[in-house]
């Protein structure tokens, strides 16, 4: 069976990814913070505790899963900003720590679990961005979420150009505005419509596709 590692697993996007992908018959590598909060998981979900800005914790997770290929890696934990403050009223401290999470800690993962994905078969590196890091469709506001994904984009591609000798396909997906704590309750899409839509971009994922960005109804967006 393929492996899925997904970051953010305990809530959200990131439980939803690991249901749906527990359920669809994969090993399953259920990484957060904490446990998730099932009374028992699948048999084929094992949960790791990893902090995503614990870099160290991070590479020993890496040497403890040395040996497991890694079919596809999904880098979803990331936090709102929301604190950040507005023009006139930025908060550097909830930037810095936006950007460690956001940005730094994606690329962080991909860097100690490379070998991991390069080993599958499907060898997917896959980070979950947002619309409002597309510098193209910006109307304003939220600096400091709009600013950590946009970088978190840019790197992403540069990540796809470097890691192409490899066969490695790295994407960026936007989940859509999803009913999650970030999302709120308003949003018009729910988190299974949002995961099934974002897995069958995997699934349909090629070495042309490396370096996209992507909707989660398979619709490319603007950079």
């Amino acid at each position: 069976m393929p492996t899925v590692m997904v970051t953010g697993a305990n809530r959200g996007i990131g439980r939803e990814f690991v249901r749906q992908y527990a359920n669809a018959g994969w090993d399953v590598l259920a990484c957060s913070r904490t446990q998730i909060g099932d009374a028992a998981l699948p048999s084929n979900v094992r949960h790791h505790t990893l902090e995503v800005t614990d870099f160290s914790g991070m590479a020993a997770l890496a040497r403890k899963l040395a040996g497991t290929r890694i079919d596809v890696l999904i880098n979803n934990a990331g936090v709102s900003g929301e604190k950040a403050g507005t023009l006139g009223a930025v908060d550097p401290a909830v930037w810095q720590q936006t950007f460690l999470i956001n940005t730094l800690a994606p690329l962080k993962v991909a860097e100690a679990f490379l070998e991991h994905v390069a080993a599958s078969q499907q060898k997917k590196m896959i980070a979950i961005t947002s619309r409002l890091g597309s510098i193209a469709l910006n109307e304003g506001g939220r600096y400091a979420y709009r600013a950590s994904k946009a970088a978190l984009n840019s790197h992403w591609k540069s990540l796809s150009v470097d890691v192409r000798d490899k066969g490695v396909i790295c994407t960026v997906l936007h989940p859509g505005w999803v009913q999650t704590d970030m999302g709120g309750a308003a949003a018009p899409v729910t988190p299974p419509q949002s995961v099934s839509g974002m897995i069958e971009v995997i699934d349909g994922l090629s070495a042309k596709d490396s370096g996209s960005f992507i909707n989660f109804d398979h619709a490319p967006l603007p950079w």
